[in-house]
Formats: structure tokens, C-alpha cells, sequence
């Protein structure tokens, strides 16, 4: 996967490299820019999260052609969390500071901040994956894999969305 801080840094326009000379207002722009890649980053990851609830929408049609309510139930459960999910990284922190911070978010922890959210798409991918094995225990009308598939997928993002939720006390250091 590309590095979207480089790119941001590349396609600087006039005004940011301007910005970008001025005494004092150069750690700015660079902590904008971080700010800026992690965003761009953080909703591509939205869109493959949001990809993969998609698969499991079109999953719902092969549970109502046996019928059976116990695997529809946790899918529904499921699709539900998983759009809870896609709005906390949407509309995640970025690492701001202001001038009275508690803590002041600095440019080595909003590059850890990128790399920290860069690694979840391994987690998106693991979830993709569940999905792959749950669609042919659907198709099969398998209830005991299906079940058991739909919970390990339930762990799967509970466990993503608290990893995530904690990102910024992990990247700042703040965490108990």
C-alpha cells in the first residue's frame, strides 16, 4: 500500500510550500499534512470496512431462503455493528492539540498515528476473510458453522473497534 503522508508532501501546492519556509508556521503545515494523509488513510479504511458490510448484506439472502431466524438475527447484529464501526473511524480523532492541550500531539506521534491505523487493514482483511468462510456455510445451510462463523466475526470487530477506539491513548502514551 502506497504512503499517503509521501503523496500529501508531493502535490503541495504553491501556498503550503510558502508555509512551508516560514519560521514557526513550518511545524504546522507538517503536522497538518500528517493530519491530512492519516484522514485520507482512515477513509479508505472506512470504505473497506464499509465494503465488507456490504458482503454481509448480500449475505442476509441466503439465510432467507431456508428460513432460519437464529443465524438472521446475528447477521443483523452484526451489519448494525459494523456501521457503528465505519462512523467512529470516519469521524475519528486527528490528533489535534490546542494551545492549552493536556497533551500535545507532536509529528513523531501523528506519523505513529498513521503507521497505528495503516495496521488495521490486516485486521479488515482477517473480517474479509470470515466472510469468505461464512458465505459457502450459508449457501450449505450449515446453522452450526454459520453460528459459530458470525460469532468469531462479532469478536472480530468488537476487538477492531476497541483497538481503534484506543488509538490515541496508545499513540500519545496516555494509556493506564
Amino acid at each position: 500500500m502506497a504512503d499517503i503522508r509521501q503523496r500529501v508532501e508531493e502535490d503541495m501546492g504553491l501556498l503550503k510550500k510558502i508555509q512551508s519556509f516560514v519560521p514557526g508556521f513550518r511545524g504546522y503545515r507538517k503536522r497538518e499534512d500528517l493530519r491530512d494523509a492519516d484522514r485520507m488513510l482512515r477513509m479508505q479504511l472506512v470504505d473497506r470496512l464499509g465494503r465488507q458490510r456490504k458482503r454481509l448484506e448480500d449475505s442476509r439472502t441466503l439465510i432467507t431462503k431456508s428460513f432460519d431466524s437464529k443465524p438472521l438475527d446475528l447477521l443483523g447484529g452484526l451489519i448494525s455493528q459494523f456501521k457503528k464501526v465505519e462512523g467512529e473511524v470516519l469521524h475519528a480523532e486527528m490528533g489535534y492539540s490546542g494551545f492549552v492541550a493536556d497533551l500535545e500531539v507532536k509529528e513523531n506521534e501523528l506519523n505513529r498515528l498513521y503507521e497505528f491505523d495503516a495496521g488495521m487493514f490486516a485486521d479488515v482483511m482477517s473480517i474479509a476473510a470470515s466472510i469468505d468462510a461464512l458465505q459457502p456455510a450459508l449457501s450449505s445451510q450449515d446453522d452450526g458453522k454459520s453460528i459459530m462463523t458470525l460469532n468469531e466475526m462479532r469478536t472480530k470487530i468488537a476487538e477492531f473497534e476497541d483497538f481503534f477506539n484506543r488509538r490515541m491513548l496508545v499513540i500519545t502514551g496516555s494509556e493506564v
